[in-house]
This record gives C-alpha cells, sequence and structure tokens, in this order.
C-alpha cells in the first residue's frame, strides 16, 4: 500500500492506494472514492502553484500529472509524497463526532459552535488590480541579490509609487532599510528617522508607501511552500502597518527554466482580508519555534478551514495573486542604494554621479531617489527637499542657488 498526501484548498489529506506501484489514474480513482472528488473534477500537479491558479487556463498549463497512465514513480512520486489538488464545485468533509452534553445549560449542534468560531478561507479577488515595477528599479534590487548576494541571504525592501483609481499599483523606487539577512529570516532594523527622510521625498513626488518586496533564498527553492510562515507574518504586520487596502508583496526568487539554467522571478501577492484580520486580532503565534511546518501558520486558537477545526492554516489561504506589468517610471536608479553592507554612500559617491552625468540637465542628475536621501541627510526636509522634489516631479530647472549648494556638497568629499 502507498500513502500519498493530498494538498487541496481543504487542507492537506492522506489517501491510501492499493497498488504499490500506482498510476496516476488509481490515484485519482482513490481520491475519488476516499475524498469524494469526482475523477472529471480533478485537476493534480506536483506544482504547488495549482492551488494559486485563478481560471480553466492557468490549471491547463499544469500538464504534468494529466496521463492518467503515467506511472507515479516516473514522476518522483512515492509513499509520503504530496501532491496538489484543484477541483470544481463543493464536497462535505466528514468532521468529529460531537456529542452536546446536558449538564450545562443549551445544548450546542457543531453549526452553534462554528458560528462562534473565525472561519478561514480563500479571497478570490485582490483589492490591487495590477502591480507594474519600474524596470530600473526592479532591475537594481535583484542585480545586487543575484551578483553580490548569489540569493545566499534574504534582502528587503520598501516599495514607493502610486495608486490609481482603479487598484493599479506602479512601484517607482525601493528603499532598503537597514536590515540583517539570513538562509531563512530577514530582521529590518528600521531607522525612524531615515524613513522621515524617505516619506518626505516620496510626498514631494507625488508617491506613497505601496508595499514591501524581498527576496527567497536559494536554499528555498525545493521547499514546498509559496512563502513560509515568517514570511507570511512578517507580510501581514507590513500590510496592517501600511494601511493600504492595496498594498501589495512582492516575492523575488530564483527558479529553473526549461534549459536547466536559472531565471530571477517575480511575484506579487496580497495579504487576504482574513489574514490581516486575524492578525490586527492577535490570532497568529509569533512564537514561530512552537510550529514544525514551515508551510503552516499557526493560530493561538481554532479556526474553521472548510468544515474543520484547527490552528494550523496552510499559508495558501492567506495570499491573493496579483497581477504583475512593468513599466518605465520618472526616476533613474543609476545612483548607489543606501544601507548595503560594503557599498557605503558618501558624499564621493555624489561626486562620482555628478561628474559622470555632466552633459545632462542637472535636474536629470539628481532625479534618482537614492540620490535625493544622501542629499535628505545634509539639507532642510522642510524647505530644500519639497523645493528639489518639486524640480524633479516637473522636471523644471533646479535654481542656481541649489545647484552650487549640492556641488559643493560634493567637492567637500
Amino acid at each position: 500500500m502507498v500513502v500519498i498526501r493530498v494538498r487541496s484548498r481543504d487542507g492537506l489529506e492522506r489517501v491510501s492506494v492499493e497498488n504499490p506501484r500506482p498510476t496516476v489514474g488509481q490515484l485519482k480513482s482513490a481520491i475519488e472514492s476516499q475524498l469524494r472528488v469526482p475523477i472529471h473534477a480533478q485537476v493534480l500537479s506536483t506544482n504547488q502553484k495549482l492551488l494559486l491558479a485563478k481560471n480553466p487556463g492557468e490549471l491547463n498549463q499544469l500538464t504534468d500529472m494529466a496521463d492518467p497512465n503515467i506511472a507515479l514513480s516516473s514522476l518522483k512520486i512515492s509513499h509520503g509524497s504530496i501532491v496538489f489538488l484543484a477541483y470544481e464545485g463543493e464536497r462535505k468533509i466528514e468532521g468529529p463526532a460531537f456529542q452536546p452534553s446536558a449538564s450545562f445549560g443549551k445544548k450546542m449542534t457543531i453549526d452553534d459552535l462554528i458560528a462562534k468560531q473565525m472561519r478561514v478561507s480563500r479571497q478570490e479577488n485582490p483589492h490591487c488590480e495590477l502591480v507594474s515595477f519600474d524596470r530600473d528599479a526592479a532591475n537594481a534590487f535583484q542585480l545586487y541579490v543575484n551578483e553580490s548576494l548569489a540569493f545566499a541571504v534574504k534582502r528587503g525592501g520598501f516599495m514607493y509609487g502610486t495608486v490609481s483609481e482603479v487598484g493599479k499599483v506602479e512601484v517607482d523606487f525601493i528603499y532598503e532599510p537597514p536590515q540583517q539577512g539570513t538562509e531563512e529570516n530577514l530582521l529590518l532594523m528600521r531607522d525612524s528617522d531615515e524613513e522621515k527622510y524617505v516619506d518626505a521625498i516620496a510626498l514631494g513626488l507625488g508617491m506613497r508607501k505601496v508595499g514591501y518586496i524581498f527576496t527567497q533564498t536559494i536554499s528555498q527553492d525545493n521547499k514546498d511552500y509559496t512563502m513560509s510562515n515568517a514570511e507570511v507574518l512578517q507580510a501581514v504586520e507590513l500590510q496592517a502597518e501600511g494601511d493600504l487596502k492595496e498594498w501589495v508583496t512582492a516575492v523575488v526568487k530564483l527558479i529553473v527554466n526549461e534549459d536547466g539554467g536559472m531565471d530571477v522571478h517575480f511575484e506579487a501577492f496580497q495579504m487576504s482580508d482574513i489574514c490581516v484580520r486575524l492578525f490586527k486580532e492577535g490570532w497568529f503565534e509569533k512564537d514561530l519555534s512552537k510550529v514544525n511546518d514551515p508551510k503552516l501558520s499557526r493560530m493561538n486558537k481554532d479556526v474553521v478551514v472548510g468544515v474543520k477545526d484547527t490552528r494550523d492554516v496552510d499559508n495558501d489561504f492567506f495570499m491573493v495573486v496579483v497581477k504583475i506589468a512593468d513599466h518605465q517610471g520618472p526616476l533613474s536608479s543609476t545612483f548607489p542604494v543606501e544601507n548595503r553592507v560594503g557599498f557605503p554612500v558618501t558624499m564621493k559617491t555624489l561626486k562620482n554621479h555628478l561628474d559622470r552625468s555632466k552633459n545632462l540637465p542637472f535636474v536629470k542628475r539628481i532625479s534618482d531617489f537614492h540620490l535625493l536621501l544622501l542629499l535628505a541627510r545634509y539639507l532642510d526636509i522642510n524647505s530644500d527637499i519639497p523645493a528639489l522634489t518639486a524640480c524633479v516631479l516637473s522636471q523644471a530647472t533646479v535654481p542656481e542657488g541649489y545647484q552650487l549648494l549640492i556641488e559643493s556638497l560634493a567637492m567637500s568629499s
């Protein structure tokens, strides 16, 4: 007998197949008889992205288990392996028997108990219609992670840009706060004074904080989750803090391409409304040492998933996929980025940048968030920074006094 673990929108379940060398078709028959999902309604895959598919077209792209005659062993599926199941329609999942007690007042049914608990279900549609990344900003972030960090440790940043009336988010720059990354965790050592400078620059440019971006390390590539429980907890905390309906969380990672090489891949999500609510109301267990499986988030009280009472919720239930596009924004991203180990940003950095770009109009030379952040440390954020960002926003001529002041700062290196 072979036992296969089946992960679906209802959670993780087990299916037994009598044949020690089963085929896909025999597994489907076992799922039909034991989980009550008709064969014709089943879509199986070894790819966890099956559970994030939003339409039949995306489902049909996952065809690795479409042939019922293929042996599971040829797909590297053996006793204890996990496969992913998507299906249309609803099914009844048997819950535990309940015997109401007559000793303590009113008798309660299972429905009464469930009604008193928090229900967790998938959110089909994001509040963010689409997120578009400035090509230069996205490239500057991934290039550092890929070439300097080799995706060996995690890296993160806050995304700034605009939100349209129809819920489209445009990311025009990425601010990287002080931080310490390891293979599994990312500690943001946030500097409130520096973030005041960042927010002042964004305000002057007509932008605001719109999301959070982080990388997954190469060691996470073989894990069977889209985001770990630590990543979900950090993402929902920042989304709750951001207090923006369209807030986006972006994940950057390496994936194996068809030729066996590695490509940098961007994905975007929103944490679901129920996820944010659970976090704000204190349901999340924040001591992750108590949770053995990183693909599960633990609550400190029972919640209802399907019709099951559980404290462990599959992270995928909390994630809502957001479509991705790119654009060429109003800023450049050629100035060195702040808070990167081994890449100090000084006035000499400013001088080198101005020397390299001397053939451009002065407003073009300073139309870079990371350069403006350096200047904000030396100029008045209540008068000088608004004046400079107004020039950048409208691409107007920078007053001669500011040009002289900036060149003087650069020469002081």
